[in-house]
């Protein structure tokens, strides 16, 4: 008996609509695209829930001195490492606090490592390896729900004690999703180009990442109204939003901000706190840790926004 071709897995299975896009014209293949494409906020709306849910774990692990580690291979584990790698200077995070561990390791981020997402052992050793233990949130990246380093690292991190989360764009086996704390299923469908998940997948999965961390971060008191109140002034642009973020909450005027951003070591949100309250830099880090890091519990709404 001739064994089925056809793989169960909704990220490798194909797409009917673009089964014709190998003669298409360039401006076709863009509309191909684009109309693929177009379905996955959709996708990624329709697991807001779970979502909300991971969000409240990494909020807790954080508060209570844990990690978020992502776990991944290929696409999946770099866009766990660059969610990772931006959140120090948006967020004013220290290096250790979210992490991105990629199978292959660091030459795995420009170039494919050959057989590294089926590596169990080397998914076992990463948990062990950091330290994994039960303050942390350990989220496994895998489009199919199914790649070997992701489910190993996973199942290691639960007998650490370890919360963890499947982030996956197809359904993932039965005893994946029974036995992970949560599990996100980003259902965006077959690919334009059967199995390349860097596509739909990927999109979808950079978006749902960009939600769990900038929704943990907002949790943390490290926005205030939507302003990035605890980045890292690490170039020249950064050091012109920190001094116009103090000039807008404040009323100060630049060389003001300047000068309090100084006093303040850097510190936006200390900053903005010694300007509205009249305090020294150190009564400014007193009320901020007494606030949970939350400046309208010390300084009040933000300024309104203008029309423009």
């Amino acid at each position: 008996m001739t064994q089925s071709f056809r793989d169960a897995r909704l990220t490798e299975r194909r797409n009917a609509r673009t089964q014709g896009i190998d003669v298409a014209t360039p401006r076709e293949i863009v509309s191909l695209i684009n109309a693929e494409d177009a379905g996955v906020p959709g996708a990624v709306a329709a697991e807001g829930d779970a979502l909300a849910r991971v969000i409240a774990l990494a909020e807790t692990a954080f508060r209570g001195g844990g990690r978020l580690l992502y776990v991944g291979a290929g696409t999946s584990g770099r866009l766990g490492v660059l969610d990772a790698a931006e959140c120090p200077p948006t967020y004013g995070t220290p290096p250790d606090m979210v992490v991105g561990i990629i199978a292959g390791g660091a030459q795995a981020l420009v170039r494919s490592v050959e057989g590294a997402e089926d590596d169990v052992n080397a998914g076992i050793s990463a948990m062990e390896e950091r330290r994994v233990g039960p303050g942390d949130l350990v989220v496994g990246i895998a489009a199919s729900g199914t790649t070997p380093y992701v489910r190993a690292a996973l199942s290691k991190a639960q007998t650490l004690g370890a919360k963890t989360v499947l982030l996956t764009c197809a359904d993932p086996p039965a005893l994946l999703r029974e036995t992970c704390d949560e599990c996100i299923v980003l259902r965006v469908g077959p690919e334009v180009v059967t199995g390349s998940t860097r596509m739909k997948a990927g999109t979808a999965t950079k978006l749902a990442l960009n939600t769990i961390t900038t929704g943990a971060m907002i949790r943390l008191g490290k926005v205030y109204g939507n302003l990035m109140v605890d980045l890292r002034a690490w170039n020249d642009k950064l050091v012109d939003r920190s001094e116009r973020i103090v000039m807008e909450t404040t009323g100060l005027s630049r060389e003001e901000a300047r000068r309090v951003l100084g006093a303040a070591e850097g510190g936006v949100k200390v900053a903005i706190v010694m300007a509205r309250r009249g305090v020294a830099r150190e009564e400014a880090e007193r009320l901020i840790a007494s606030s949970q890091g939350r400046l309208r519990e010390i300084v009040g709404d933000p300024p309104a926004m203008d029309d423009a």
